[in-house]
C-alpha cells in the first residue's frame, strides 16, 4: 500500500485526542441510534461477550493519559502517510471519503477520531476495549491505535497497513449506511440471518468496493496488490463470529451472532473488491 508522495492531505478529517478525550467515566456505555446499537455489538464481535457485560465504570488513570498530535502540521502529504502510522489513517481517511463522496448524493464528512484509553462520544462513553467503532449520533469514527495490535495478539491476524485500510473502511461504510438510512432499518435482533448481521457484512462489502476504487481517488501510486487484499480478507476472517466465539468459549452459537462468521465476512468483502460496484452490496436479500 503506496501513498502517492505528491498527494495533498487534509487532515482535519482526523483528530487525534492522546489519553485526554474526556476518559472512561463511568455511568456505562450509552449506544447510539440504529442499527441495533452499533457501539454494543462491536464490543461482542470484539470479545465474543454479551454487550451490557462491558458496560463499566471507573475513570482513566492520569498516568496514563497520553498526548494529542497536531496531526495538519505532521501530516500533509502522502509521503508523510508512508512514515507514520497516524498520518496514514488520515490518507485511508481522505481518499474512502473522496470516493463516496462521489457516490452518495449529499455526501457529509465523518471525523475519526483518535484516542488513547478513553473518550467521550455522542454515543456514549467508551474505552480502548470497544474497538473501532461508527457513532450515528455524532458522525464520527473512534479508533484506538493499540486495536490493531489486539488484532494480531488476541485474535491472530497477521496485521499490516491494508489490514488497518480494511477496518477504517469498514466504519466507514457504517457511515454510508447511516447516511443511505439503511441503518435505522435495522433492529437489535441477533443471530446467523439477522439484520445485524447483514449490516456488518454490507459494510464489509463497501469495504472491498473502495479498494477496489482507491487508486483513482488520487492518494495512491498504484493499485493495491494481492498482498494487500490478502492482509485485508485475513483480518475479516479474524474477527468472525464463529472463530471469535470458538476463541473465547469454545464453542460457536450462531444465534447470537452479530457480525457474520469468517467465511461470510471475506466472502462480501471479496464480492465488494471483485465488482467495484456499491450496487453489488445488497446482503439484505436472499441468502448471506
Amino acid at each position: 500500500m503506496d501513498f502517492d508522495d505528491k498527494a495533498q492531505l487534509d487532515a482535519s478529517q482526523v483528530e487525534d485526542v492522546g489519553g485526554g478525550g474526556g476518559g472512561f467515566r463511568g455511568g456505562g456505555l450509552a449506544v447510539g441510534g440504529g442499527a441495533a446499537g452499533i457501539i454494543a455489538l462491536i464490543i461482542a464481535v470484539i470479545f465474543g461477550l454479551n454487550p451490557g457485560d462491558v458496560t463499566g465504570g471507573g475513570s482513566q488513570d492520569p498516568a496514563s493519559v497520553q498526548p494529542s498530535t497536531d496531526l495538519a502540521a505532521q501530516c500533509k502529504t502522502g509521503a508523510d502517510a508512508d512514515q507514520s502510522e497516524k498520518c496514514r489513517v488520515v490518507g485511508v481517511v481522505n481518499s474512502i471519503q473522496k470516493y463516496w463522496g462521489g457516490q452518495v448524493q449529499d455526501y457529509s464528512t465523518a471525523k475519526t477520531t483518535l484516542f488513547s484509553g478513553g473518550v467521550q462520544t455522542g454515543c456514549g462513553a467508551a474505552d480502548a476495549s470497544v474497538g473501532p467503532f461508527y457513532c450515528p449520533q455524532d458522525k464520527h469514527v473512534y479508533l484506538d491505535l493499540s486495536f490493531f495490535d489486539e488484532l494480531q495478539s488476541r485474535f491472530g491476524a497477521k496485521g499490516g497497513p491494508f489490514a488497518q485500510a480494511y477496518v477504517i473502511a469498514h466504519e466507514y461504510g457504517h457511515h454510508v449506511q447511516d447516511l443511505l438510512g439503511t441503518m435505522n432499518k435495522v433492529g437489535q435482533e441477533q443471530g446467523a440471518e439477522s439484520g445485524s448481521v447483514r449490516l456488518e457484512l454490507q459494510a464489509d462489502c463497501y469495504a472491498g468496493v473502495w479498494a477496489k476504487n482507491a487508486v483513482d481517488t488520487g492518494f495512491y501510486a498504484s493499485k493495491f496488490t494481492d498482498a494487500d487484499i490478502k492482509e485485508a480478507l485475513d483480518a475479516a476472517s479474524a474477527v468472525g463470529d464463529d472463530h471469535i466465539q470458538e476463541q473465547a468459549q469454545g464453542r460457536v452459537d450462531p444465534d447470537s451472532f452479530t457480525h457474520g462468521t469468517s467465511a461470510q465476512r471475506t466472502k462480501w468483502f471479496t464480492n465488494g473488491y471483485s465488482s467495484g460496484d456499491p450496487a453489488r452490496c445488497d446482503t439484505f436479500s436472499g441468502s448471506i
